[in-house]
């Protein structure tokens, strides 16, 4: 049994909450590894400023990944410290857009993980069949790569007439990219590539048509996507969704963060609802982990128990 101080006295810890604490602790340590007091300040002074003045929310993001972000603002901004940094969004709403760019989880692709998209067309939508109407909520949609994949899917299914997506990224830039449709037309053989593995059944080359570098998808896979700002870790739930997909965005968030986020998922997934996740991310150890069945345990895909 370990003791620990609490308000002038000791209160019993078990062994196995004591090692946990440890571990917790240790995994702090590291993440502000090589990071002076000094610096470890301003970067939360800027957070705090941040979210005062814009409503924008960073303070339980991951430290190792933001301070990495935050450095690569701060070098493209040519400004010598956080502190600067900070005078410089607060004063110049055009450079906090730049930061919510840095900001925003912007790894993506089409079709990325093809063997997920595959799942999603061989184990979900038959599930999404019995529905007469669907809602998805794609959260963290990035420049919208992810969703016109999942438009594409949907309507080779004969699912998306009947379906809605709602795409959601917390920056605006971000969304008025996704809004375009337009992608470099020399990732198109990649995203051919991984289309195909993940089941597709006519020629890639119909859903965009070609113009010098660019690819503009046809206007028929926006029809019923709906394109707005949100941002996770302040903004609360919006409706009811069959389907929730937010993929290798919350590895980026801390503990309590991602706590908050399934949560909000739970909260908005109807009854048998299904929720997916990145390769990296799990509900195990979770508040919310008893609430769910794992559905296919690969390819992270989850299903409300209720």
């Amino acid at each position: 049994m370990v003791a620990k101080k609490r308000s002038g006295s000791y209160a019993r810890v078990e062994p196995q909450a004591a090692a946990s604490e440890g571990a917790l602790a240790l995994r702090a340590d590291a993440e502000y590894a090589g990071v002076t007091a000094l610096e470890r300040l301003e970067i939360e002074l800027l957070l705090e400023a941040i979210f005062r003045h814009y409503g924008h929310d960073f303070r339980s993001y991951a430290f190792s990944s933001l301070r990495r972000r935050l450095r690569k603002r701060l070098e493209a901004e040519k400004v010598p410290s956080f502190s600067a940094l900070q005078a410089l969004v607060l004063h110049e709403p055009d450079a906090m857009e730049r930061l919510l760019r840095d900001m925003s989880v912007n790894v993506t692709g089409m079709f990325r993980d093809p063997t997920f998209f595959l799942a999603l067309r061989e184990k979900v939508v038959p599930i999404l069949r019995t529905y007469p109407f669907v809602r998805i909520w794609h959260a963290g949609c990035a420049t919208g790569e992810e969703v016109y994949a999942l438009a594409i899917m949907l309507e080779e299914e004969g699912l998306y007439e009947r379906s809605r997506i709602y795409a959601t990224d917390m920056s605006s830039g971000a969304l008025e990219k996704a809004k375009a449709g337009i992608f470099p037309l020399a990732r198109m053989r990649e995203y051919t590539a991984n289309y195909l593995h993940a089941g597709g059944t006519r020629a890639f080359s119909e859903h965009y048509s070609a113009s010098y570098d660019a690819a503009l998808f046809d206007a028929r896979l926006r029809r019923n996507v709906l394109f707005a700002q949100h941002n996770l870790a302040t903004d609360t739930s919006f409706s009811e969704f069959n389907l929730i997909l937010c993929r290798n965005v919350l590895i980026y968030f801390d503990r309590t963060l991602k706590e908050r986020v399934y949560k909000l998922f739970a909260g908005s997934l109807a009854s048998l609802g299904i929720l997916c996740l990145g390769r990296r991310e799990s509900l195990h150890f979770t508040a919310v982990e008893t609430e769910y069945e794992e559905f296919d345990a690969k390819e992270r895909i989850y299903r409300r128990r209720r």
